[in-house]
């Protein structure tokens, strides 16, 4: 284990319904710095621990029902051999350096109804840039799913360590910087 404040203080876990995962890290940037890597598409792919996010089209997202398209690859997952696809990743929430969150619609029919998104914790223990603080929750629910999907024994697609790796990595692209398409 890393002697890193955000390291130390990361955790993961599933909601009592198991409906829900959960992971938290303390990150060492203004909610700002953070919120802006994920308002990017390419931010997306940049943080992403499954493998799965390819590519990203799309501009910087502003708002609630702004759409940007990921190109996918299961084969990282090695669960179902679905080849290359794309998606169009929906943003449901968006509350500036706060929250945002998300569903997809691509290819599967009826769409999985799943959200993934981020919530961001002022910590305020920081007056500058350099040591502001932010609590980042991370999370994937599906008890919004369809119950075709819901139901189905396919989801979670990602587990409760994924969520914790990709705050792992956001962490790192906040503050190296990531490149950008």
């Amino acid at each position: 284990m890393s002697d890193h404040p955000a390291t130390r203080e990361a955790s993961a876990r599933e909601s009592p319904a198991g409906l829900r995962l959960e992971a938290r890290r303390v990150i060492t940037a203004p909610a700002d710095r953070v919120f802006a890597v994920l308002c990017d598409p390419d931010g997306h792919v940049a943080i992403d621990s499954s493998g799965m996010l390819q590519a990203a089209e799309g501009s910087v997202v502003t708002a609630e029902g702004d759409r940007f398209v990921v190109h996918m690859d299961r084969e990282s997952l090695g669960d179902y051999d679905m080849g290359e696809y794309d998606v169009t990743v929906i943003i449901t929430r968006f509350e500036p350096d706060a929250e945002i969150a998300w569903t997809i619609d691509g290819a599967i029919r009826p769409p999985i109804g799943h959200t993934y998104g981020y919530r961001l914790i002022p910590l305020g223990d920081g007056d500058d840039t350099e040591g502001a603080r932010t609590e980042v929750v991370s999370y994937y629910d599906w008890s919004d799913a369809h119950p075709k999907w819901r139901d189905s024994g396919v989801l979670p697609v990602l587990d409760a360590s994924a969520l914790k790796a990709t705050l792992g990595i956001l962490d790192r692209a906040v503050r190296r910087g990531y490149v950008r398409g």
